[in-house]
């Protein structure tokens, strides 16, 4: 098949660009260049959030499927539309799973459930997007959505605030505590960017996704504790953990109250059963403790990987002081 990716250098879409071309199939990528693509890719260097621009790059080409991973609201979702309309077999939206309702009523969480996100903006200018692409759903544009959870590569060590970088195994290796949040008892789900990838592979270009939403996560649920008990294994280091409430981390850190209350304090266990029915072979194969293992290796490959943020360092200390103080 003939693939064009939006996006394609990212910590999710790299991984299925790389499994789409391993079965076979030709990709494009269509990115702003910042980032160097591999030469087995075809390439269209454009401005992605630019309706003249991205109709001008994209010519008269035509695809069996477009996979979008740069569209984060309604208005970047009628670029493609204008710019695709009659010339796909499939657009398969990256949505996420921030999207349903917070709090959860039922889990685990099917494709079925109420979207509705009080807490995280980012959730809601997904779900617009949701809802526009229903609206222009056609045999011109037939859209599939995509719904991953906390999905990671190798670049990636998940922490539930403060980013994905080299700052908090720093913290660990440095003897300083780390910040979980209420308990650490909240169930959460961590998925391989590569187990991602071959989930998705299996509904791109299948006629039978048309129209439909997926949940595509690990079936494998962690406690934050544990979570970062697997992490400090993989660092050879045990984890300090200064536990705050919510309540006190959102009060004192406010982007605490989108990436919590919206979603990471939440119980993130979903139901895959629907993807599975569409790609039945698929299952993930990289468990939490064989993927932040993998993710530790690729830092301690280059000296140059392994930076920590003064900024983010600071900030949890300037936290854990004022927890301190007020108990």
């Amino acid at each position: 098949m003939k693939i064009l990716i939006l996006g394609g250098t990212g910590n999710i879409s790299s991984e299925v660009a790389a499994c789409l071309v391993e079965r076979g199939d030709t990709v494009t990528l269509c990115t702003s260049g910042r980032k160097p693509v591999p030469r087995r890719y075809e390439h269209i260097k454009t401005d992605r959030y630019d309706a003249d621009g991205m109709r001008e790059a994209l010519g008269g080409l035509s695809f069996d499927c477009a996979v979008d991973f740069l569209a984060y609201e309604a208005s970047q979702c009628e670029i493609a539309h204008n710019a695709l309309k009659g010339r796909i077999g499939q657009y398969v939206f990256i949505s996420s799973a921030t999207v349903y309702q917070k709090p959860h009523i039922v889990l685990p969480i099917t494709e079925n459930m109420p979207l509705g996100n009080q807490y995280s903006e980012y959730a809601r200018k997904k779900m617009g997007s949701e809802y526009y692409l229903q609206s222009v759903h056609s045999r011109d544009f037939p859209v599939t959505i995509v719904r991953p959870s906390h999905t990671f590569g190798k670049t990636w060590i998940p922490s539930p605030l403060h980013g994905s970088d080299w700052t908090i195994p720093a913290r660990i290796l440095a003897g300083k505590p780390v910040i979980v949040h209420d308990s650490g008892q909240s169930l959460w789900t961590l998925t391989a960017s590569s187990d991602f990838a071959s989930g998705l592979s299996g509904i791109i270009g299948n006629n039978n996704a048309l129209g439909e939403a997926f949940n595509i996560t690990s079936d494998e649920h962690l406690t934050w504790n544990a979570i970062y008990f697997e992490i400090g294994l993989a660092l050879g280091q045990e984890v300090q953990i200064v536990h705050v409430p919510t309540a006190f981390l959102a009060e004192c850190f406010p982007q605490a109250a989108e990436k919590l209350l919206g979603d990471k304090a939440q119980y993130g266990v979903f139901d895959n059963a629907k993807i599975k029915r569409f790609n039945p072979s698929w299952e993930c194969k990289k468990s939490f403790r064989t993927a932040i293992r993998e993710s530790v290796a690729w830092y301690n490959e280059n000296e140059s990987r392994r930076i920590a943020d003064a900024k983010k360092d600071g900030q949890i200390d300037e936290i854990i002081k004022q927890w301190h103080n007020a108990r």
